[in-house]
């Protein structure tokens, strides 16, 4: 009789470990009162945020979510090829999933730069107060998470290297929730209202 068997290290220990779990919930939770603080505030000054996100770019918001969500897709490639001992292959994909993070942010800095021109700063009003604070907050994440990319990539390609599958997806962990926490930002910022 064959028996189902429980890896219970698995269940304690998730991809990336407990520790990098443990940031991610942190990091959400933060997001999260931050969104239900703006949808708070929007439902104070309806007009306010309806005129605000008019202003904001929903095509750069478009094309920037399909750029961290094509890195996403190859960040998972990348941990499947390292789990595959494929090192080459899996450092291509961290390589691919840089360029989208690198598009993301360029595309980002075009909508500051327009938005610095047209003197809309976080004095304007509640909504652009809610805007450059999350979004900057996540702009922060995203570069982590580049600085993060670039290391392991580094790590898994040296010449005798100790990168261990664990810190492969810890890396894909945290660019994952970058994933994330835009999907939850790109709608409400930009969408609603």
């Amino acid at each position: 009789m064959n028996t189902l068997k429980i890896d219970y290290k698995n269940i304690f220990y998730p991809p990336g470990g407990i520790l990098m779990w443990i940031i991610i919930y942190l990091e959400l939770i933060t997001f999260g009162m931050a969104l239900i603080a703006f949808v708070y505030y929007g439902h104070q000054e309806p007009e306010v945020f309806h005129q605000s996100r008019l202003q904001l770019n929903t095509t750069f918001g478009a094309i920037n979510t399909i750029f961290l969500l094509t890195s996403g897709f190859f960040m998972a490639t990348a941990v499947h090829q390292f789990k595959g001992k494929n090192i080459a292959k899996s450092s291509f994909y961290f390589k691919l999933t840089m360029l989208g993070g690198l598009l993301f942010l360029i595309l980002k800095s075009a909508e500051y730069y327009h938005k610095i021109e047209s003197e809309i700063t976080l004095e304007t009003n509640v909504f652009f107060s809610f805007y450059w604070l999350l979004t900057a907050f996540h702009l922060i994440h995203v570069i982590m998470g580049l600085v993060i990319l670039i290391w392991t990539n580094y790590g898994m390609t040296r010449k005798n290297s100790d990168t261990a599958v664990e810190d492969v997806e810890a890396c894909a962990a945290f660019w994952h929730m970058c994933d994330l926490i835009w999907l939850l930002l790109f709608p409400t910022l930009y969408l609603i209202f």
